[in-house]
């Protein structure tokens, strides 16, 4: 089956109707993504605590202790 087109119409009844359906749905879409997406709003992150000031200090902690197992195991060797 084929539609018929006149000469100075590109597209059809149909695919006039179904590019406004999905231009309606995308329209519908973007405005759903405005809405949290579910993560900060999930419950895991039911009693937890947002990190503090002093998180630099725990790198440093644990960038000065790879340091000194690194400085250990070259030093026996």
């Amino acid at each position: 089956m084929s539609l018929y087109l006149k000469q100075n119409e590109t597209r059809s009844d149909l695919q006039k109707q179904v590019a406004q359906e999905l231009q309606d749905r995308a329209k519908k879409k973007t405005l759903e993504t405005e809405q949290p997406d579910g993560v900060t709003d999930s419950a895991y992150l039911k009693d937890t605590k947002s990190t503090t000031s002093l998180a630099w200090v725990w790198v440093l902690v644990a960038l000065l202790a790879i340091a000194a197992v690194i400085w250990l195991i070259t030093a026996t060797l």
